[in-house]
């Protein structure tokens, strides 16, 4: 790092820590009279908020889905945590660690809407339901419904309780743009048999974005029996909704992402009475009734899941309707500047109910590979190229941080590149 990005660095790093959490609130209380969806338009405002992130000035970056970045005070707070925790050692470790992560649990029940004898902190998404995949006591012959747009790492662990157990897996292909919620509805239900004993959706599909009627659909799974595991990924901190509205019996996300948790946290959703069922990752002695019987991990680096506590104040403290405002705004700013031209191709159904943040582009006769390459090299945007499961384009995650300015470079880009 040269002598004036090394000052650049310096001076946002403190200008991060030096605005703080009470700066932060005062800002926040003088728009709470504000409609979110007039702030989501407010440039000037977000840049303030923008101003709690130490961002590379080399690109834009537009593949937030993946790890979303720690705004500084959220990040001196962690900090911090492993300061203390490393300062009481064994004795942090044997009296107050499980407590802490109970409370920290309970904190992430308040914001999903389920009890806090539902809900466990894991690693991430994959662990979750990977979790309730391989703790199923399969039989051979019995059947699990999926799509073949659900993330990989599920779709492994469902063919290896396949391979293991001589489970039969029946994967439908989601429409990028369905006609109706009743369409999506049905593919899942021409899939579920006698046989089925687990179907796994996505609350909002990791590559593009698409947002599934969950409700709907295990609404007619349990109609005919058959349990739902939900991945929400995507999902939590990003749109509004509680668990126990959707009426699932699973469900699982990552902290990481839109809630902008230090790497490491999730958390797992099994409803009131499942739990005694399913067979644990790891051995624990506790009562079968009893979720954190599946919450054994052994020694890990809970400075993180203190973490959880400090990111929640902070999505509390943006709010989540406005948050929720603020990133669809962004995706339509950028998408409403090329839907009209022939070459680019959306992949993500526009409508306000079915996306939000994330939507997949395309350009026609352009891979996605390529696509991703020439934007990186020649325009200084990074985003993910997808190319599988009937989508080809790169996924676009934004974040509240993001700005228009930015949004007008890669606009100005895509044109670019689909008229050359």
């Amino acid at each position: 790092m040269n002598k004036r990005n090394f000052l650049r660095t310096a001076a946002l790093t403190g200008l991060g820590v030096s605005l703080g959490w009470e700066s932060l609130a005062r800002e926040f209380e003088s728009v709470r009279y504000r409609n979110a969806d007039s702030l989501a338009a407010d440039d000037l405002f977000w840049k303030k908020i923008r101003e709690q992130y130490l961002l590379k000035p080399d690109y834009i970056n537009l593949e937030n889905g993946y790890y979303n970045f720690i705004p500084q005070p959220t990040l001196e707070r962690y900090i911090q945590h492993i300061r203390d925790i490393n300062y009481q050692g064994s004795y942090y470790m044997r009296t107050v660690q499980w407590a802490n992560k109970k409370k920290m649990a309970a904190k992430l029940a308040a914001i999903a809407g389920c009890g806090t004898d539902e809900l466990i902190i894991t690693r991430n998404t994959t662990e979750s339901l990977d979790l309730i995949i391989a703790g199923q006591s399969w039989q051979p012959g019995d059947e699990a419904v999926m799509a073949i747009q659900d993330y990989g790492a599920m779709l492994d662990m469902f063919d290896q309780v396949a391979e293991r157990y001589g489970v039969v897996l029946k994967k439908i292909s989601v429409p990028n743009h369905p006609k109706s919620d009743e369409e999506i509805v049905s593919l899942y239900e021409q899939a579920i048999t006698p046989k089925t004993r687990l179907l796994m959706i996505c609350h909002m599909i990791n590559i593009t974005g698409h947002i599934l009627p969950v409700r709907k659909i295990c609404d007619m799974a349990h109609a005919k029996g058959v349990e739902v595991m939900v991945d929400g990924a995507h999902a939590f901190a990003h749109v509004q909704y509680k668990i126990s509205d959707l009426n699932c019996d699973y469900y699982g996300t990552s902290l990481h992402k839109w809630m902008s948790v230090p790497l490491g946290a999730g958390f797992l959703y099994v409803k009131k009475g499942k739990a005694p069922k399913l067979w644990p990752l790891l051995g624990d002695r506790t009562k079968k009734e009893d979720v954190y019987r599946l919450n054994h991990t052994g020694t890990h680096p809970c400075a993180t899941d203190l973490a959880i506590g400090d990111a929640i104040d902070f999505y509390n403290m943006i709010g989540a309707e406005r948050k929720e405002a603020r990133l669809r705004y962004l995706k339509n700013y950028w998408t409403s500047r090329v839907k009209d031209n022939a070459k680019i191709i959306i992949n993500t159904p526009l409508d306000s109910m079915r996306s939000c943040g994330i939507a997949n582009v395309g350009i026609e006769g352009m891979t996605p590979a390529t696509l991703g390459k020439r934007l990186i090299d020649e325009h200084k945007v990074y985003t993910v190229p997808i190319d599988y499961a009937n989508v080809q384009g790169c996924r676009i995650t934004p974040n509240v941080y993001t700005n228009t300015e930015e949004l007008d470079r890669f606009v100005n880009a895509l044109h670019a590149l689909a008229n050359n």
